[in-house]
């Protein structure tokens, strides 16, 4: 009898404390959506009059441009590398990741060298044809058409990954009782394969449109006025954070509309999926014209996604780049042992959260996974703004305490050191890691833990005995993904990163900004390069789970 109420003791700590952490890591959408109740000052009443419409109309064209751009890419090249046969589909099936691995404002950075007017292919225009600067036409990759064009580059892959999935797992009966019934292939594909697979595309084209309300490297650097730059210049630039966090807000109801739409489309998602893996004799063999046209699909977006930016990269930082060894060491210092400390917090906090779900799945622990979950949702600007308004606040506080009592200056606490960037990282990507450890906890039957518990062992015993050893692969992948993500995000660690703190992001940020692009190069190619490890990684773990499927 004791044991059971111990046992319902601790599963009521793991409850309470899954619902603190729920509570401080939402402490940002609160700080944001209070800020509606305040009234409108003079700040958004300037920019409702001068700049909002800009903001609204710019972000909206961004969405439209990319959705076009990655449902283009994604769905074609989803489909000839799951229903189709030719030679190199092995390759083109992981090679078609590679785009992830680069954050899209470091895309942005090298076409901006390669296409502009001091770059290198407008240069030899001009010495080939001995036309001057405006007298030929060129592409201007600093514009709107330019920032979809990047983003559309590195978030192909959200469309792909999914939209592949789903024509995986389609019934290849079902396809061929179609062809029986007269249907082409090229009827069967709009009549039954795409619309069977819609709600996965939706999902795909759902995620990549979060990202693209998120970023703010691509949009900031090419000139263009949506809502991440414009909180971003009202918090700095107008020194309003009620106005910014306003701001934010309006960028908020965005989000809530794509993540209610993507629910959906999960919610759809069990119609079209199937256990049945398609034989090999029911590929559709593509011809030696087919497979040509095939390859150039195919090799496009991983050429322009991947391949030239890695390589112009790499080659600036060999040959051109202005390099201070002692200053990149530090700069890399400070970014990794900054993105390990946040993926051990976020995977601590992702296993807590996840076996209080698992020992007693009450309506309390699964409404605090759920609203920890939706920070990945969350532009960086967003969260920023959402942490630095309270801890500036509670500083302010401690430093009125601590003066009054011990006439000692702490400064800025809170606010002015890593813990707010830690504290953004976390409600940032906290989901990334909780994805990884369900996966974990989902591969070891409840019965071994009932086992465990029989044996006289604690929840903790269990958790050190069973669980860390077999889901050490999945620990592992959580850590890195988050590491990964944190290395890459910008806008967070702009608003929050203490003073004459920097990091490889920030630094290429700052060095493009001034127009260095070669120098930013270096820093730009180490991002790259360790992005290039959670690719390798899920594109292993996609290729293992077809294999299992396969047996």
């Amino acid at each position: 009898m004791n044991a059971i109420l111990n046992r319902y003791k601790r599963i009521h700590w793991l409850s309470g404390i899954a619902l603190i952490i729920a509570l401080v890591l939402s402490l940002p959408i609160l700080v944001v959506t209070s800020s509606l109740f305040g009234g409108f000052g003079p700040t958004l009443a300037h920019l409702i009059d001068t700049v909002l419409s800009d903001y609204v109309i710019n972000s909206l064209l961004l969405l439209l441009g990319v959705s076009v751009g990655v449902l283009l890419i994604g769905v074609p090249t989803a489909w000839l590398t799951s229903v189709c046969e030719f030679k190199g589909k092995t390759l083109f099936t992981w090679a078609l990741l590679l785009p992830l691995a680069v954050p899209a404002y470091i895309v942005a950075y090298t076409y901006t060298g390669i296409l502009d007017y001091a770059g290198p292919v407008q240069n030899t225009i001009r010495e080939l044809s001995g036309l001057n600067y405006g007298e030929y036409y060129f592409f201007e990759v600093r514009s709107l058409g330019g920032a979809i064009t990047m983003l559309t580059l590195v978030l192909y892959p959200y469309v792909y990954l999914l939209a592949r999935a789903a024509f995986l797992e389609q019934s290849s009966n079902v396809l061929e009782v179609c062809r029986t019934l007269g249907y082409s292939r090229k009827q069967a594909f709009w009549r039954l394969s795409l619309p069977m697979a819609r709600p996965a595309i939706i999902a795909g084209l759902t995620l990549a449109l979060m990202e693209t309300l998120a970023d703010f490297g691509t949009v900031q650097y090419f000139g263009i006025s949506t809502f991440t730059t414009g909180i971003y210049r009202t918090f700095y630039g107008l020194g309003d954070p009620t106005a910014a966090s306003q701001l934010a807000s309006i960028l908020l109801t965005f989000v809530a509309f794509l993540i209610i739409l993507e629910r959906y489309s999960r919610r759809q998602h069990r119609y079209h999926s199937s256990s049945e893996q398609r034989p090999a004799s029911a590929l559709i063999q593509l011809s030696k014209k087919q497979s040509c046209w095939a390859w150039i699909v195919c090799l496009i977006p991983i050429c322009f996604g991947f391949l030239i930016p890695a390589s112009v990269l790499s080659y600036w930082s060999i040959t051109q780049a202005s390099f201070d060894g002692q200053q990149f060491i530090g700069l890399a210092w400070n970014s990794l042992y900054l993105a390990f400390s946040a993926a051990i917090v976020a995977v601590l906090l992702s296993l807590l959260l996840v076996y209080a779900k698992r020992i007693k799945s009450t309506a309390l622990v699964v409404s605090a996974n759920t609203v920890v979950g939706l920070g990945y949702a969350l532009p960086g600007t967003i969260i920023a703004i959402g942490i630095i308004i309270p801890l500036a606040w509670l500083d302010h506080r401690i430093i009125e305490f601590v003066d009054h009592y011990f006439k000692i200056d702490v400064g800025l606490v809170l606010s002015g050191s890593l813990f707010a960037l830690l504290f953004a990282y976390t409600v940032r990507f906290l989901a990334v890691s909780m994805g990884a450890v369900q996966t974990g906890f989902d591969k070891i039957k409840p019965n071994i833990d009932n086992s465990a518990r029989s044996l006289g062992h604690t929840n903790l015993q269990v958790i050190g005995k069973i669980h860390f050893p077999l889901m050490r692969g999945s620990m592992l992948t959580a850590l890195l993904i988050v590491f990964v993500d944190v290395l890459k995000e910008l806008p967070a660690t702009l608003i929050l990163r203490p003073f004459n703190f920097n990091t490889l992001a920030v630094h290429a940020y700052e060095l493009a900004s001034d127009e260095r692009l070669i120098d930013a190069a270096p820093a730009s190619i180490m991002i790259v390069a360790v992005g290039l490890l959670p690719v390798i990684l899920l594109s292993r773990s996609i290729s293992n789970s077809r294999a299992q499927k396969a047996l």
